[in-house]
């Protein structure tokens, strides 16, 4: 007996990501994925809920600058043919994270346990190393272990207040550098990323660079609010675009004239 391809009985879906990862709200399409079809009570939408998908931060934003950047999505929703996602995690490529490791040089690290305003419970790590100042001829930089601590403490202060204050949405725009209204942004036009003001902050304490948010994990969340997860994608593609069905087009009949 002939074997049976097992993606006959698949239907494919299009994954959607909240729009703020995205230049442009007009198309915020990250890929596709299959399912089987529903079949008596079992759903297909209840075996895409929970997938998590790994996604290039530049293949989004259109940046290669941020091709370093992996961004997780999980999916929450399925409207229609669409796959609605939510930030999962974030996590640098291993490439980037051995690049900045430098002679002469004190890296430091730290992470933090923090939940938002709309109860989220997140793990965040910050890395960062010391460098030389301006003025100095000492070829090494490295800094003494006091230093480090009040550095260290700076950084976990920065981590907890801010994602503390804010909600799930605003603190992944402070991860990836997104305008923010009411907020005083920099040079660029960009409210400071986390990594800034750590920057910023720590240099006072010892000239510190290459700062990075070097993975965020997603420990707990709350249960799934639609309204909430609507407003991610408002002015998107998800609101104008039907469902993908393929649908044949309406032909006239004739009727046959007999002789």
């Amino acid at each position: 007996m002939a074997e049976v391809d097992p993606f006959t009985r698949k239907e494919w879906y299009v994954v959607r990501a909240p729009t703020q990862f995205f230049k442009s709200s007009a198309d915020n399409k990250v890929g596709f994925t299959p399912v089987n079809r529903t079949q008596g009570t079992k759903l297909a939408s209840d075996g895409l809920k929970g997938r998590v998908y790994e996604v290039s931060l530049a293949d989004m934003k259109d940046d290669e600058s941020q091709v370093f950047r992996k961004i997780k999505l999980r999916a929450e929703e399925v409207e229609g043919r669409n796959v609605l996602t939510n930030f999962y995690g974030m996590d640098l490529t291993s490439d980037k994270l051995r690049s900045l490791i430098h002679k002469w040089s004190t890296l430091i690290e730290c992470f933090v346990d923090v939940k938002t305003t709309d109860g989220y419970f997140l793990r965040v790590f910050a890395i960062c190393f010391t460098k030389k100042g301006e003025s100095q001829k000492k070829k090494t930089s490295y800094a003494k272990t006091s230093r480090v601590k009040a550095i260290r403490k700076k950084m976990v202060d920065i981590l907890t207040e801010t994602v503390s204050t804010n909600d799930l949405k605003t603190v992944v725009d402070y991860l990836i550098g997104v305008s923010l209204n009411g907020v005083t942004t920099n040079a660029s036009g960009f409210a400071p990323t986390l990594a800034e003001k750590i920057r910023i902050e720590g240099s006072s304490i010892f000239p510190i660079h290459n700062v990075f948010i070097r993975k965020v994990k997603v420990l707990k969340t709350p249960k799934v609010d639609a309204a909430k997860l609507s407003e991610l994608y408002a002015s998107s593609a998800t609101s104008t675009i039907a469902p993908t069905e393929e649908v044949g087009t309406t032909v006239e009949r004739t009727e046959e004239t007999t002789a």
